[in-house]
């Protein structure tokens, strides 16, 4: 036993010291014992069909998961003894799913227990480059482990297999991309509801907005006439209002008509007062954060950055485009109103952005 001290003694010197081996000997393996399957032909042959049949009823489970995704009503109810009540669409996909997935797994474990070769063999180590006749021997070795596999023998099973694991992707692949939804129209990308005559009514109250009675640095949040407040569900339906509300927001703001920079600019506001879409032309976020003192609109998500006095062109962040301005115009009774839909698409960027009929001056 060692003690505290021990570290004060003289080391051996190396010809006192144990001799170290220089390789271990190898422990041997266990007798191997021949599987039925390896002695009695019609043994494998069953086992062949066993494998085939796991693997086919993987198949079937994912054919019989695609129509169920489309046949079955996803509202619809079915009784579980022992659960009760629960949504019978998602009771068969994940049941079709779970006997695709058993039957590869499975299967592929039976093929290994009873077909496979399933000798052990111990391979010495040897440095990383090995010799030609090596490299020989290693091509025979993975050309006898072919043949002895008996897969160039038993089509069924590389058949059944293939076809097993080929549809599993079905029930992963299918729900991923059907359930993304319909794919947008082109009105919804290109289009909003603001159109040449329709108020800009402040959000939330649903108040008109006066030119007259706009003061240099106001600032409002707007939406379309007849798309805020409660009439508006009424009217619409909340789904139309609540898509509004994802591409019509505007912030209007009243500058200094001397500090602003663009000549569409001015053309496009009244006596220095302009709207911008809110939707941020980087991931959509509200852009809703407005510094009077140097006119530069923020997104608070990545704080993307707006100029103001320069056609709100990008001046910090990840933005790529500048926010599409809404063209203004005063009503006879004195009132804000849009003198045309947005003249290029509001948002994220996507391809095909061009829009046809650009109105003249409009930018693309």
């Amino acid at each position: 036993m060692s003690t505290h001290d021990d570290k004060h003694l003289p080391a051996r010197p190396a010809q006192d010291r144990p001799a170290q081996p220089e390789r271990f000997e190898n422990p041997g393996l266990p007798p191997h014992r021949p599987r039925r399957a390896d002695l009695d032909p019609k043994a494998a042959k069953r086992a062949e069909m066993q494998v085939v049949a796991l693997f086919t009823l993987s198949v079937i489970a994912s054919i019989a998961f695609v129509v169920a995704y489309f046949a079955i009503d996803p509202q619809a109810r079915a009784w579980v003894p022992g659960i009760g009540e629960m949504n019978g669409f998602h009771l068969a996909l994940g049941l079709t799913m779970a006997l695709s997935l058993l039957g590869i797994g499975v299967g592929a474990i039976h093929w290994a227990k009873t077909l496979m070769p399933d000798e052990e063999f111990v391979e010495e180590r040897h440095p990383q480059a090995s010799s030609q006749e090596d490299r020989l021997g290693a091509g025979q070795v993975l050309s006898h482990g072919w043949r002895s596999s008996q897969l160039n023998r038993r089509g069924a099973i590389l058949g059944s297999a293939g076809g097993a694991l080929g549809l599993f992707a079905l029930p992963v692949v299918l729900p991923a991309i059907a359930g993304l939804g319909p794919a947008p129209r082109r009105e919804q990308l290109f289009s909003t509801n603001w159109e040449a005559g329709r108020r800009l009514m402040i959000d939330p109250s649903g108040t008109p907005i006066r030119a007259a009675d706009l003061t240099q640095g106001s600032v409002f949040h707007v939406m379309p006439d007849g798309f805020v407040g409660h009439a508006a569900i009424e009217e619409h339906g909340a789904e139309a209002v609540m898509h509004s509300r994802s591409k019509d927001p505007v912030i209007l703001v009243r500058m200094n008509p001397a500090e602003i920079k663009s000549q569409k600019q001015r053309e496009w506001g009244i006596d220095g007062i302009v709207a911008y879409s809110k939707v941020c032309t980087h991931v959509g976020c509200p852009v809703a954060l407005y510094e009077q003192r140097t006119h530069h609109l923020l997104c608070p998500c990545h704080q993307s950055t707006f100029d103001m006095t320069d056609d709100c062109n990008v001046i910090f962040g990840p933005a790529k485009r500048p926010l599409p301005q809404l063209p203004i115009t005063i009503d006879d009774e004195g009132y804000l109103v849009a003198a045309d839909d947005f003249r290029e698409p509001i948002g994220v960027s996507f391809w095909e952005r061009e829009r046809p009929g650009l109105l003249p001056g409009g930018n693309s």
